[in-house]
């Protein structure tokens, strides 16, 4: 294997194995907060790469596209800390117009340690929200609960 893992699909949720290292820590091994946020978007990015999509891709297009958080909320439930072996799971629960409505979750074994939903926005180059390329759409479409 040449590439980073993408994780894998189950059914219509995204699974991202994400491991804990002294780097995404405070002083006492505990995940800082801001870093949920990078786990969440490794979720967003790596769901759509598999149901084969790719930023780059999206760049590349005659009409370049790309995606903007326009809102996230976090609920912290429990502290992550160094070593840990973490799921983030991440369901495309709905598209309207620009808008992609998303939920996710990370999990250390049974235990929620956070969850967030989010509104994410299509994007021409630029910065105005637009609809989402049709290959796009047709790929997630069916992904949707």
């Amino acid at each position: 294997m040449t590439e980073p893992s993408a994780g894998w699909l189950e059914g219509r949720e995204h699974v991202l194995p994400v491991r804990i290292y002294y780097e995404d820590t405070d002083f006492t091994g505990v995940v800082y907060h801001a870093n949920y946020l990078r786990y969440f978007e490794r979720g967003r990015s790596d769901f759509l790469r598999l149901a084969g999509v790719s930023h780059n891709g999206l760049l590349q297009l005659p009409d370049p596209a790309a995606f903007t958080v326009t809102h996230i909320a976090v609920d912290f439930k429990r502290a992550a800390r160094i070593d840990d072996a973490l799921l983030v799971r991440t369901t495309y629960d709905a598209m309207k117009g620009p808008r992609l409505f998303i939920s996710q979750r990370i999990l250390r074994g049974e235990d929620l340690i956070a969850e967030a939903k989010v509104e994410a926005a299509c994007i021409g180059m630029d910065g105005r929200p637009r609809r989402p390329p049709p290959g796009l759409v047709d790929a997630i479409q069916p992904l949707f609960g």
